[in-house]
Protein backbone atom coordinates (compact mmCIF):
# COMPACT_ATOMS: atom_id res chain seq x y z
CA UNK A 1 0.00 0.00 0.00
CA UNK A 2 2.96 2.33 0.67
CA UNK A 3 3.81 2.47 -3.13
CA UNK A 4 0.51 3.74 -3.80
CA UNK A 5 1.03 7.59 -5.68
CA UNK A 6 -2.23 9.51 -6.29
CA UNK A 7 -2.66 10.91 -9.76
CA UNK A 8 -1.86 14.13 -10.49
CA UNK A 9 -4.29 14.46 -13.02
CA UNK A 10 -7.87 15.17 -13.06
CA UNK A 11 -10.93 13.18 -14.45
CA UNK A 12 -12.48 15.96 -15.38
CA UNK A 13 -10.53 19.43 -17.23
CA UNK A 14 -12.18 22.14 -18.52
CA UNK A 15 -9.49 24.58 -18.45
CA UNK A 16 -10.02 28.52 -20.40
CA UNK A 17 -7.72 29.07 -23.40
CA UNK A 18 -4.89 31.57 -21.74
CA UNK A 19 -1.74 33.13 -23.66
CA UNK A 20 0.02 32.96 -20.57
CA UNK A 21 -0.22 32.62 -16.54
CA UNK A 22 1.17 34.18 -13.69
CA UNK A 23 0.30 30.49 -12.29
CA UNK A 24 4.66 29.51 -12.65
CA UNK A 25 5.33 32.83 -10.39
CA UNK A 26 2.76 31.77 -8.11
CA UNK A 27 3.73 28.58 -7.25
CA UNK A 28 7.79 30.09 -7.34
CA UNK A 29 6.33 32.43 -4.77
CA UNK A 30 4.47 29.69 -2.37
CA UNK A 31 7.84 27.91 -2.59
CA UNK A 32 9.89 30.44 -1.26
CA UNK A 33 7.87 30.87 1.92
CA UNK A 34 8.02 27.02 2.04
CA UNK A 35 4.81 26.30 0.34
CA UNK A 36 5.15 24.19 -2.34
CA UNK A 37 2.52 22.71 -5.05
CA UNK A 38 2.34 19.49 -5.55
CA UNK A 39 2.05 18.72 -9.21
CA UNK A 40 -1.64 18.68 -9.44
CA UNK A 41 -1.67 21.93 -7.34
CA UNK A 42 0.38 23.59 -9.52
CA UNK A 43 -1.84 22.85 -12.63
CA UNK A 44 -4.56 23.73 -10.69
CA UNK A 45 -3.12 27.14 -9.96
CA UNK A 46 -1.68 28.03 -13.40
CA UNK A 47 -5.04 27.47 -14.70
CA UNK A 48 -6.53 30.01 -12.47
CA UNK A 49 -3.98 32.29 -13.05
CA UNK A 50 -3.82 32.27 -16.90
CA UNK A 51 -4.24 35.36 -18.76
CA UNK A 52 -5.79 36.44 -22.21
CA UNK A 53 -3.88 38.63 -24.50
CA UNK A 54 -5.05 41.68 -22.42
CA UNK A 55 -3.87 41.17 -19.85
CA UNK A 56 -7.27 39.99 -17.97
CA UNK A 57 -8.01 36.70 -16.14
CA UNK A 58 -9.36 34.00 -18.51
CA UNK A 59 -11.31 32.26 -16.12
CA UNK A 60 -14.06 34.39 -14.37
CA UNK A 61 -15.13 31.41 -12.27
CA UNK A 62 -12.76 28.22 -11.03
CA UNK A 63 -14.26 25.12 -9.51
CA UNK A 64 -11.93 22.84 -7.83
CA UNK A 65 -13.71 18.93 -6.69
CA UNK A 66 -11.34 16.71 -4.88
CA UNK A 67 -11.64 14.35 -1.91
CA UNK A 68 -10.91 15.81 1.32
CA UNK A 69 -7.44 16.27 3.09
CA UNK A 70 -5.72 15.95 -0.15
CA UNK A 71 -4.42 19.68 0.01
CA UNK A 72 -7.24 22.43 -1.87
CA UNK A 73 -6.48 24.68 0.93
CA UNK A 74 -2.91 24.43 0.19
CA UNK A 75 -3.87 25.61 -3.61
CA UNK A 76 -5.97 28.60 -2.39
CA UNK A 77 -2.99 29.48 0.05
CA UNK A 78 -0.96 30.09 -2.57
CA UNK A 79 -3.21 31.85 -4.95
CA UNK A 80 -4.27 33.92 -2.16
CA UNK A 81 -1.15 34.68 -1.26
CA UNK A 82 0.57 35.86 -4.60
CA UNK A 83 -2.76 37.69 -5.31
CA UNK A 84 -2.09 39.70 -2.41
CA UNK A 85 1.44 40.39 -2.22
CA UNK A 86 2.07 40.43 -5.70
CA UNK A 87 -1.15 41.82 -7.35
CA UNK A 88 -2.16 43.58 -4.07
CA UNK A 89 -5.61 42.51 -4.76
CA UNK A 90 -8.64 42.62 -2.46
CA UNK A 91 -10.02 38.95 -1.67
CA UNK A 92 -13.46 38.09 -0.03
CA UNK A 93 -12.59 34.42 1.35
CA UNK A 94 -15.69 32.66 2.89
CA UNK A 95 -16.34 29.24 4.12
CA UNK A 96 -19.70 27.57 5.90
CA UNK A 97 -18.61 27.85 9.56
CA UNK A 98 -16.56 30.15 11.60
CA UNK A 99 -14.37 27.81 12.45
CA UNK A 100 -12.86 26.72 9.34
CA UNK A 101 -12.95 30.84 7.93
CA UNK A 102 -10.65 31.07 10.94
CA UNK A 103 -8.54 28.05 10.12
CA UNK A 104 -7.84 29.33 7.01
CA UNK A 105 -7.16 32.73 8.41
CA UNK A 106 -4.51 31.47 10.71
CA UNK A 107 -2.44 29.46 7.72
CA UNK A 108 -2.47 32.90 5.91
CA UNK A 109 -1.35 34.74 9.15
CA UNK A 110 1.19 32.65 9.64
CA UNK A 111 3.31 34.02 6.31
CA UNK A 112 3.23 37.47 7.71
CA UNK A 113 4.03 37.12 11.64
CA UNK A 114 7.06 35.89 11.11
CA UNK A 115 9.46 38.93 11.66
CA UNK A 116 12.60 36.87 11.53
CA UNK A 117 11.77 34.04 8.99
CA UNK A 118 10.01 36.42 6.42
CA UNK A 119 10.82 39.91 7.04
CA UNK A 120 9.43 41.42 4.02
CA UNK A 121 6.40 40.08 4.08
CA UNK A 122 5.42 41.23 7.99
CA UNK A 123 6.83 44.43 6.98
CA UNK A 124 4.26 44.84 4.43
CA UNK A 125 1.53 44.88 7.11
CA UNK A 126 -0.52 47.38 7.82
CA UNK A 127 -3.14 45.43 9.89
CA UNK A 128 -4.29 41.92 10.55
CA UNK A 129 -7.21 41.94 12.29
CA UNK A 130 -7.33 39.23 14.71
CA UNK A 131 -11.20 39.49 16.26
CA UNK A 132 -12.88 36.23 16.14
CA UNK A 133 -15.62 36.29 12.67
CA UNK A 134 -13.28 39.98 11.19
CA UNK A 135 -10.36 38.36 10.95
CA UNK A 136 -8.55 40.19 8.17
CA UNK A 137 -5.16 41.00 6.77
CA UNK A 138 -4.45 43.99 5.26
CA UNK A 139 -0.94 45.11 3.60
CA UNK A 140 0.30 48.41 2.94
CA UNK A 141 0.43 47.65 -1.49
CA UNK A 142 -3.49 47.69 -1.28
CA UNK A 143 -4.22 43.80 -0.75
CA UNK A 144 -6.28 42.43 1.75
CA UNK A 145 -8.06 39.22 2.60
CA UNK A 146 -10.95 39.12 5.09
CA UNK A 147 -12.22 35.99 6.28
CA UNK A 148 -15.90 35.51 7.15
CA UNK A 149 -18.63 32.66 7.78
CA UNK A 150 -21.31 32.56 4.79
CA UNK A 151 -24.65 33.65 5.74
CA UNK A 152 -28.06 35.76 4.02
CA UNK A 153 -25.64 38.96 4.83
CA UNK A 154 -22.16 37.89 4.87
CA UNK A 155 -21.65 39.85 1.78
CA UNK A 156 -22.96 43.03 3.05
CA UNK A 157 -20.41 46.03 3.28
CA UNK A 158 -17.18 44.41 1.25
CA UNK A 159 -16.05 45.59 -2.00
CA UNK A 160 -13.42 42.99 -3.55
CA UNK A 161 -11.75 41.72 -6.44
CA UNK A 162 -11.95 37.72 -5.79
CA UNK A 163 -14.80 35.90 -4.01
CA UNK A 164 -13.13 32.95 -2.29
CA UNK A 165 -15.94 30.25 -0.90
CA UNK A 166 -14.43 27.24 0.51
CA UNK A 167 -16.78 24.22 1.46
CA UNK A 168 -18.28 25.09 -1.69
CA UNK A 169 -20.94 21.76 -1.59
CA UNK A 170 -22.77 23.95 1.46
CA UNK A 171 -22.89 27.23 -0.22
CA UNK A 172 -26.55 27.97 -1.19
CA UNK A 173 -28.17 30.52 -4.00
CA UNK A 174 -29.56 32.43 -1.38
CA UNK A 175 -25.78 33.28 0.17
CA UNK A 176 -24.16 33.50 -3.37
CA UNK A 177 -27.01 36.27 -4.25
CA UNK A 178 -25.77 37.94 -1.08
CA UNK A 179 -21.97 37.25 -1.96
CA UNK A 180 -21.92 38.09 -5.52
CA UNK A 181 -22.52 41.85 -5.58
CA UNK A 182 -19.22 42.39 -3.73
CA UNK A 183 -17.32 41.74 -6.79
CA UNK A 184 -19.69 43.86 -9.27
CA UNK A 185 -17.87 46.59 -8.45
CA UNK A 186 -14.30 44.98 -8.40
CA UNK A 187 -11.55 47.48 -8.14
CA UNK A 188 -9.35 46.06 -10.44
CA UNK A 189 -11.94 45.54 -12.60
CA UNK A 190 -11.01 41.69 -13.16
CA UNK A 191 -13.19 39.91 -10.75
CA UNK A 192 -12.78 36.33 -10.10
CA UNK A 193 -14.89 33.95 -8.41
CA UNK A 194 -13.07 30.62 -6.54
CA UNK A 195 -14.98 27.55 -5.21
CA UNK A 196 -13.71 24.82 -3.71
CA UNK A 197 -14.96 21.22 -1.89
CA UNK A 198 -16.17 17.77 -2.16
CA UNK A 199 -19.27 16.24 -3.85
CA UNK A 200 -22.21 17.59 -1.81
CA UNK A 201 -23.37 14.51 0.56
CA UNK A 202 -27.13 14.51 1.32
CA UNK A 203 -27.52 16.73 4.10
CA UNK A 204 -25.99 19.10 1.81
CA UNK A 205 -27.71 22.17 -0.17
CA UNK A 206 -24.96 21.80 -2.85
CA UNK A 207 -26.95 23.38 -5.53
CA UNK A 208 -24.73 26.45 -7.03
CA UNK A 209 -21.35 23.77 -6.49
CA UNK A 210 -23.70 21.05 -8.34
CA UNK A 211 -24.50 23.93 -11.27
CA UNK A 212 -21.06 24.85 -11.67
CA UNK A 213 -20.16 20.60 -12.01
CA UNK A 214 -22.83 20.47 -14.48
CA UNK A 215 -20.96 22.69 -16.74
CA UNK A 216 -17.72 22.10 -15.99
CA UNK A 217 -18.94 18.59 -16.94
CA UNK A 218 -20.62 19.95 -20.12
CA UNK A 219 -17.25 21.59 -21.13
CA UNK A 220 -19.06 24.40 -22.87
CA UNK A 221 -18.10 27.70 -20.52
CA UNK A 222 -14.97 29.35 -22.16
CA UNK A 223 -14.80 31.44 -18.25
CA UNK A 224 -14.73 28.46 -16.01
CA UNK A 225 -12.04 26.47 -14.96
CA UNK A 226 -12.93 23.09 -13.63
CA UNK A 227 -10.64 20.43 -12.06
CA UNK A 228 -12.24 17.12 -10.62
CA UNK A 229 -11.00 14.21 -9.20
CA UNK A 230 -13.52 11.48 -9.31
CA UNK A 231 -15.16 8.20 -10.26
CA UNK A 232 -17.98 7.87 -12.42
CA UNK A 233 -21.03 5.73 -11.70
CA UNK A 234 -20.83 1.78 -9.16
CA UNK A 235 -17.21 0.89 -8.80
CA UNK A 236 -15.49 -1.50 -6.38
CA UNK A 237 -14.60 0.84 -3.87
CA UNK A 238 -12.02 -1.54 -2.55
CA UNK A 239 -9.99 -1.16 -5.63
CA UNK A 240 -6.72 0.46 -4.38
CA UNK A 241 -6.17 1.94 -8.23
CA UNK A 242 -9.62 3.96 -7.87
CA UNK A 243 -7.83 5.44 -4.50
CA UNK A 244 -4.84 6.51 -6.21
CA UNK A 245 -6.89 7.54 -9.55
CA UNK A 246 -9.02 9.97 -7.15
CA UNK A 247 -6.73 11.49 -4.51
CA UNK A 248 -3.68 13.06 -5.77
CA UNK A 249 -1.99 13.35 -2.92
CA UNK A 250 -1.86 9.75 -1.91
CA UNK A 251 1.51 8.88 -0.96
CA UNK A 252 2.63 12.45 -0.17
CA UNK A 253 0.17 13.92 2.88
CA UNK A 254 -2.45 11.10 2.77
CA UNK A 255 -1.27 7.49 3.65
CA UNK A 256 -3.07 4.49 2.19
CA UNK A 257 -3.26 3.10 5.84
CA UNK A 258 -5.68 6.06 6.55
CA UNK A 259 -8.02 5.35 3.74
CA UNK A 260 -8.24 1.82 4.89
CA UNK A 261 -9.60 2.39 7.88
CA UNK A 262 -11.71 4.74 6.23
CA UNK A 263 -13.26 2.32 4.02
CA UNK A 264 -14.01 0.06 7.24
CA UNK A 265 -15.60 3.24 9.13
CA UNK A 266 -17.61 4.62 6.16
CA UNK A 267 -20.97 3.27 4.73
CA UNK A 268 -20.04 2.22 1.02
CA UNK A 269 -21.80 5.80 -0.33
CA UNK A 270 -20.51 7.52 2.00
CA UNK A 271 -16.65 6.14 1.33
CA UNK A 272 -17.18 6.44 -2.45
CA UNK A 273 -18.68 10.25 -2.42
CA UNK A 274 -15.62 11.82 0.68
CA UNK A 275 -12.63 9.66 -0.86
CA UNK A 276 -13.43 8.68 -4.06
CA UNK A 277 -15.31 11.34 -5.32
CA UNK A 278 -18.40 10.19 -6.53
CA UNK A 279 -20.70 13.13 -7.48
CA UNK A 280 -24.57 11.90 -7.49
CA UNK A 281 -25.12 11.29 -11.21
CA UNK A 282 -28.74 12.42 -11.58
CA UNK A 283 -27.74 15.75 -10.26
CA UNK A 284 -25.28 16.69 -13.54
CA UNK A 285 -26.13 18.89 -15.41
CA UNK A 286 -27.04 17.66 -19.30
CA UNK A 287 -25.09 19.50 -21.96
CA UNK A 288 -27.96 21.72 -22.85
CA UNK A 289 -29.55 23.95 -19.96
CA UNK A 290 -33.47 22.70 -20.31
CA UNK A 291 -34.41 25.81 -18.84
CA UNK A 292 -32.99 28.64 -20.36
CA UNK A 293 -32.51 26.58 -24.20
CA UNK A 294 -34.69 23.92 -24.65
CA UNK A 295 -37.88 25.22 -23.38
CA UNK A 296 -38.23 28.19 -24.70
CA UNK A 297 -38.17 26.59 -27.86
CA UNK A 298 -41.40 24.93 -27.59
CA UNK A 299 -44.62 25.98 -29.58
CA UNK A 300 -48.08 25.02 -28.99
CA UNK A 301 -48.75 25.33 -32.97
CA UNK A 302 -45.93 23.70 -34.89
CA UNK A 303 -45.89 23.35 -38.51
CA UNK A 304 -48.92 22.12 -40.21
CA UNK A 305 -46.87 21.09 -43.74
CA UNK A 306 -43.39 20.57 -45.04
CA UNK A 307 -41.17 16.95 -45.71
CA UNK A 308 -40.37 14.82 -43.21
CA UNK A 309 -37.67 12.65 -42.16
CA UNK A 310 -37.96 10.25 -39.62
CA UNK A 311 -35.51 8.54 -36.89
CA UNK A 312 -35.29 5.45 -35.27
CA UNK A 313 -33.19 5.13 -32.21
CA UNK A 314 -31.54 1.58 -30.36
CA UNK A 315 -29.97 1.93 -27.17
CA UNK A 316 -26.47 0.38 -26.96
CA UNK A 317 -28.22 -2.38 -25.50
CA UNK A 318 -30.80 -3.32 -27.72
CA UNK A 319 -33.49 -2.59 -24.39
CA UNK A 320 -34.69 0.77 -25.26
CA UNK A 321 -35.99 2.71 -29.11
CA UNK A 322 -37.24 5.91 -29.89
CA UNK A 323 -38.54 6.91 -32.91
CA UNK A 324 -38.73 10.86 -33.61
CA UNK A 325 -39.63 12.99 -37.05
CA UNK A 326 -38.97 16.24 -37.83
CA UNK A 327 -40.73 18.21 -40.36
CA UNK A 328 -39.22 21.12 -42.41
CA UNK A 329 -41.35 23.77 -43.68
CA UNK A 330 -40.96 25.68 -46.98
CA UNK A 331 -39.64 28.58 -44.46
CA UNK A 332 -39.39 29.02 -41.41
CA UNK A 333 -38.32 26.58 -38.46
CA UNK A 334 -37.62 22.87 -38.39
CA UNK A 335 -39.89 21.27 -36.08
CA UNK A 336 -39.20 17.76 -33.87
CA UNK A 337 -41.28 15.91 -32.28
CA UNK A 338 -40.98 12.16 -30.21
CA UNK A 339 -43.54 10.17 -31.76
CA UNK A 340 -42.90 6.58 -29.85
CA UNK A 341 -40.02 5.53 -27.14
CA UNK A 342 -40.74 1.96 -25.58
CA UNK A 343 -38.91 -1.29 -24.45
CA UNK A 344 -37.77 -3.43 -27.28
CA UNK A 345 -38.95 -6.45 -24.89
CA UNK A 346 -42.22 -6.38 -27.23
CA UNK A 347 -40.18 -6.88 -30.34
CA UNK A 348 -39.79 -4.09 -33.27
CA UNK A 349 -42.55 -5.18 -35.66
CA UNK A 350 -44.52 -1.92 -34.55
CA UNK A 351 -41.53 -0.09 -35.84
CA UNK A 352 -41.75 -2.23 -39.38
CA UNK A 353 -45.50 -1.48 -40.08
CA UNK A 354 -45.56 2.25 -38.85
CA UNK A 355 -42.69 3.42 -40.83
CA UNK A 356 -43.62 1.00 -44.09
CA UNK A 357 -47.41 2.74 -44.07
CA UNK A 358 -45.44 6.47 -44.05
CA UNK A 359 -42.39 6.05 -46.09
CA UNK A 360 -43.93 7.59 -48.82
CA UNK A 361 -43.68 10.71 -47.32
CA UNK A 362 -40.16 10.32 -46.01
CA UNK A 363 -37.35 12.16 -47.50
CA UNK A 364 -35.40 9.97 -45.27
CA UNK A 365 -35.56 7.55 -42.87
CA UNK A 366 -32.61 7.09 -40.20
CA UNK A 367 -31.94 4.00 -38.04
CA UNK A 368 -28.88 4.07 -35.73
CA UNK A 369 -27.59 1.67 -33.01
CA UNK A 370 -25.33 -1.19 -32.81
CA UNK A 371 -28.76 -3.58 -31.39
CA UNK A 372 -31.73 -4.40 -33.86
CA UNK A 373 -30.93 -2.01 -36.37
CA UNK A 374 -29.72 -4.19 -39.05
CA UNK A 375 -33.07 -6.38 -38.24
CA UNK A 376 -34.95 -3.42 -38.79
CA UNK A 377 -32.88 -2.70 -41.97
CA UNK A 378 -33.55 -5.77 -43.73
CA UNK A 379 -37.33 -5.93 -42.48
CA UNK A 380 -37.75 -2.39 -44.00
CA UNK A 381 -36.19 -3.89 -47.00
CA UNK A 382 -38.12 -6.85 -47.29
CA UNK A 383 -41.50 -4.21 -47.12
CA UNK A 384 -40.43 -2.65 -50.26
CA UNK A 385 -38.86 0.48 -48.58
CA UNK A 386 -36.53 1.57 -51.09
CA UNK A 387 -32.97 1.68 -50.03
CA UNK A 388 -32.57 5.77 -51.00
CA UNK A 389 -35.20 6.21 -48.19
CA UNK A 390 -33.06 4.63 -45.49
CA UNK A 391 -30.34 6.15 -43.91
CA UNK A 392 -27.99 4.50 -41.66
CA UNK A 393 -25.33 7.10 -40.42
CA UNK A 394 -21.69 6.91 -40.44
CA UNK A 395 -19.37 8.15 -37.66
CA UNK A 396 -18.81 11.38 -39.87
CA UNK A 397 -22.55 12.16 -40.47
CA UNK A 398 -23.28 11.02 -36.30
CA UNK A 399 -20.90 13.75 -35.46
CA UNK A 400 -22.09 16.50 -38.24
CA UNK A 401 -25.87 15.37 -36.75
CA UNK A 402 -24.93 16.03 -32.91
CA UNK A 403 -23.20 19.63 -33.49
CA UNK A 404 -25.87 20.43 -35.75
CA UNK A 405 -28.40 19.91 -33.36
CA UNK A 406 -26.59 21.31 -30.87
CA UNK A 407 -25.96 24.55 -32.92
CA UNK A 408 -30.03 24.40 -33.64
CA UNK A 409 -30.69 24.59 -30.38
CA UNK A 410 -27.94 27.88 -28.96
CA UNK A 411 -29.39 29.95 -32.57
CA UNK A 412 -32.87 28.92 -31.28
CA UNK A 413 -33.41 27.83 -35.32
CA UNK A 414 -35.64 24.77 -34.34
CA UNK A 415 -38.60 24.25 -32.90
CA UNK A 416 -40.55 21.03 -30.69
CA UNK A 417 -43.69 20.17 -29.20
CA UNK A 418 -43.12 20.27 -25.18
CA UNK A 419 -43.28 16.74 -24.21
CA UNK A 420 -42.08 15.47 -20.77
CA UNK A 421 -39.96 12.31 -22.07
CA UNK A 422 -37.98 14.20 -24.21
CA UNK A 423 -37.52 16.79 -21.66
CA UNK A 424 -36.03 14.70 -19.22
CA UNK A 425 -33.74 12.74 -22.08
CA UNK A 426 -32.08 16.63 -22.47
CA UNK A 427 -31.87 16.98 -19.26
CA UNK A 428 -29.97 14.36 -18.53
CA UNK A 429 -28.01 13.71 -22.47
CA UNK A 430 -23.92 14.68 -21.14
CA UNK A 431 -21.25 14.43 -23.85
CA UNK A 432 -19.61 10.93 -25.17
CA UNK A 433 -16.35 10.57 -27.37
CA UNK A 434 -17.17 9.89 -30.60
CA UNK A 435 -14.40 9.17 -33.31
CA UNK A 436 -10.57 9.92 -32.95
CA UNK A 437 -10.90 13.86 -33.88
CA UNK A 438 -12.98 15.58 -30.78
CA UNK A 439 -16.75 14.81 -31.77
CA UNK A 440 -19.19 13.29 -28.97
CA UNK A 441 -22.39 12.07 -29.34
CA UNK A 442 -24.88 11.99 -26.42
CA UNK A 443 -24.33 10.29 -23.40
CA UNK A 444 -26.88 9.22 -20.85
CA UNK A 445 -26.40 10.61 -17.12
CA UNK A 446 -28.17 9.03 -13.88
CA UNK A 447 -28.96 5.87 -15.72
CA UNK A 448 -31.47 7.90 -18.05
CA UNK A 449 -32.40 6.87 -21.45
CA UNK A 450 -31.60 9.25 -23.83
CA UNK A 451 -33.03 7.75 -27.09
CA UNK A 452 -35.79 10.13 -27.49
CA UNK A 453 -33.12 13.08 -27.59
CA UNK A 454 -30.91 10.62 -30.02
CA UNK A 455 -33.74 10.10 -32.38
CA UNK A 456 -34.82 13.88 -32.86
CA UNK A 457 -30.97 14.15 -33.31
CA UNK A 458 -31.13 12.12 -36.62
CA UNK A 459 -34.37 13.30 -37.47
CA UNK A 460 -33.17 16.64 -37.56
CA UNK A 461 -30.26 15.90 -39.06
CA UNK A 462 -31.86 14.05 -41.99
CA UNK A 463 -34.28 16.91 -42.28
CA UNK A 464 -31.97 19.39 -43.02
CA UNK A 465 -29.36 17.45 -45.06
CA UNK A 466 -31.18 15.17 -47.28
CA UNK A 467 -32.23 16.54 -50.95
CA UNK A 468 -34.63 14.23 -51.56
CA UNK A 469 -38.41 15.69 -52.52
CA UNK A 470 -40.65 12.74 -51.97
CA UNK A 471 -43.72 12.74 -54.11
CA UNK A 472 -46.05 14.62 -51.62
CA UNK A 473 -45.89 16.52 -48.84
CA UNK A 474 -47.61 15.74 -45.50
CA UNK A 475 -50.16 17.91 -44.07
CA UNK A 476 -51.50 17.92 -40.53
CA UNK A 477 -49.67 16.44 -37.20
CA UNK A 478 -46.56 14.46 -37.77
CA UNK A 479 -47.54 12.27 -35.00
CA UNK A 480 -50.48 10.94 -36.25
Amino acid sequence: MSALLGCQAPRIRLEPKAKWSDGDEACFLATSYGLTPDPWQSLVIVSWLGRKPDGKLAAGRCGLSVPRQNGKNGVLEAVELFKLVVEGRKILHTAHEIKTARKAFLRLASFFQNKRKYPELAAMVVEIRKTNGQEAIVLNNGGSVEFVARSRGSGRGFTVDDLVCDEAQELTDEQLEALLPTISSAPSGDPQQIFTGTPPGPNSPGEVFTRMRGQGVAGRDKRLSWHEWSVEGNVNITDKALWAQTNPSLGIRLQASVIVDELAAMSPAGFARERLGRWDSDAVLGLIDVEASWRPLAVANPPAQGRVSYAVKFSPDGARVSLAVCLRPESGKAHVEVIDARSTAGGIGWLVDWLEARHMNAAQIVVEGKSHAGTLIEALRAQKVPERVIWAPTTDQAITAHSMLLNAVEATSMTHWAQPILAVAVAHAGKRPIGTNGGWGWKPLGGHDVTPLEAVTYAYWAAMTSKRRPGRKTKGRVMA
